[in-house]
């Protein structure tokens, strides 16, 4: 892939002054990590080529490579300033991170289960660098660049056997200022043998200027474990997302993720999930809510490397005005992945006839005796759904709110958590401002 020699030289050129300030602090495993991360940056590049790049063909990075973004400086928040779009319960606990820094005052950490990434390296290190290694390794310039660039985030370990009774929220907040920032938001997650979990991670944008998320998400499963994992995607539509997330699942294991997208100009969700071993199973679902000049797109690849594994990729998305979303979902069942049990869907509902929807769900199949298919659809409100609201006694407008309500419902049901569900049915209408004097409880 080409790109222009300055995009690439603006970024190793802030490496060099990132590693003078912070090196010194990190060990030398870190340090050459993060050397070797932006090493294979300047390889493989950012994802700019229009031509002969699938996993990027809807998708135009362009206002990312082309703006100028500093490293976010270290920034206090004060907990009034914490968006209002960003869920809160009382029984969760919290891991706050300011810029990609640990904020302590604004965190309640799960004792011996949760801690910034930072603290982690500095005690010891150990659990984290077999994890971080693998990231140097990948084709994927930006999370080359998230790692190049680590030195905090959220570090999650599990005892084997633990149940997690309350959830686990983790907060990226990036705060905009004069000039655009870039954030390097990291997770990662490793659930022990037999235990389990519920992790809500959240991105948002304190301010109104223009930022930049680099995030990357390692999510292990070990033998018997089981992990919800919920995705936020809230920042302001002024700014840039790219979100990936890395999971490996072991025998028996499962994994249901929701991933819910209102905010960012321009926002992409990157997902691999690896079934490795016998009798894992995932459930991936997802609502993106998009109006204006937004775009979104979600990019899942599920990896069916064992026999007996079973996946299901469900995601919708509510398109208005201006507003694109592009879903690419690729099933792969390797050779002697056996029973394989997998299906995967998208479908769109468009309320502007400017909203356009790119849908792509694949299946690559190198074994007999499974069970794949697929799906894709998009489509506006029907005349005939209208009619038949109205002609119960709603009037047109009340009858569109209910049933975006129930096309979103489909997903939001799956949610577990009961003050989550009913926050994220709140922001969905939020998301639609056509809608935000029409809601019906």
């Amino acid at each position: 892939m080409t790109q222009t020699a300055t995009t690439t030289d603006r970024y190793v050129s802030d490496f060099d002054v990132f590693e003078r300030s912070a090196g010194g602090q990190a060990p030398d495993w870190l340090r050459d990590l993060r050397r070797e991360a932006i090493r294979r940056f300047q390889q493989v590049g950012l994802p700019t080529a229009r031509r002969g790049n699938e996993p990027w063909k809807y998708t135009n990075i362009a206002p990312i490579a082309g703006t100028t973004f500093t490293l976010a400086p270290a920034k206090t928040v004060a907990r009034s300033e914490i968006p209002a779009g960003v869920p809160h319960d009382d029984g969760w606990r919290t891991l706050v991170f300011v810029n990609g820094r640990y904020s302590a005052d604004l965190s309640t950490p799960v004792a011996g289960v949760s801690s910034s990434i930072h603290e982690a390296v500095q005690s010891d290190g150990s659990a984290l660098h077999q994890r971080l290694v693998s990231s140097v390794a990948t084709d994927d310039g930006f999370a080359s660049l998230n790692t190049a660039f680590l030195h905090d985030g959220a570090f999650v370990e599990t005892e084997a056997g633990s149940v997690v009774d309350a959830p686990l929220h983790i907060i990226y907040l990036a705060v905009s200022g004069s000039e655009p920032v870039v954030c390097y938001p990291r997770t990662v997650i490793v659930a022990r043998p037999n235990s389990k979990l519920s992790v809500i991670e959240t991105y948002a944008t304190v301010g109104d200027g223009v930022t930049f998320s680099d995030g990357l998400t390692e999510i292990v499963l070990e033998d018997g474990a089981q992990i919800d994992h919920y995705r936020l995607l809230l920042d302001n539509h002024q700014s840039f997302h790219i979100g990936k997330t890395r999971v490996h699942q072991g025998r028996d294991t499962s994994l249901r993720s929701l991933t819910f997208e209102a905010g960012a100009a321009l926002g992409r969700s990157d997902v691999e999930v690896r079934l490795d071993e016998p009798g894992a199973e995932c459930a991936l679902n997802g609502l993106y809510v998009t109006s204006g000049s937004q775009h979104i797109d979600n990019y899942i690849n599920i990896d069916h490397a064992a026999p007996h594994a079973k996946s299901r990729l469900y995601y919708k998305g509510i398109l208005d005005d201006s507003s694109r979303a592009a879903f690419g979902g690729r099933v792969l069942v390797r050779e002697g992945a056996v029973k394989t049990n997998s299906h995967q869907e998208d479908k769109n509902l468009l309320l502007s006839d400017e909203a356009e929807a790119d849908s792509k769900p694949s299946l690559e199949i190198y074994a007999d005796d499974v069970i794949c298919g697929h799906g894709a659809t998009a489509g506006a409100i029907t005349d005939d759904a209208l009619f038949y609201m109205q002609s119960r006694g709603l009037d047109e407008d009340s009858a569109r709110v209910l049933l975006v309500k129930g096309f979103a419902g489909e997903i939001l049901e799956r949610v577990a958590i009961d003050s989550l569900r009913t926050h994220l049915d709140e922001l969905t209408l939020g998301a639609l401002p056509r809608f935000q004097e029409q809601r019906i409880k």
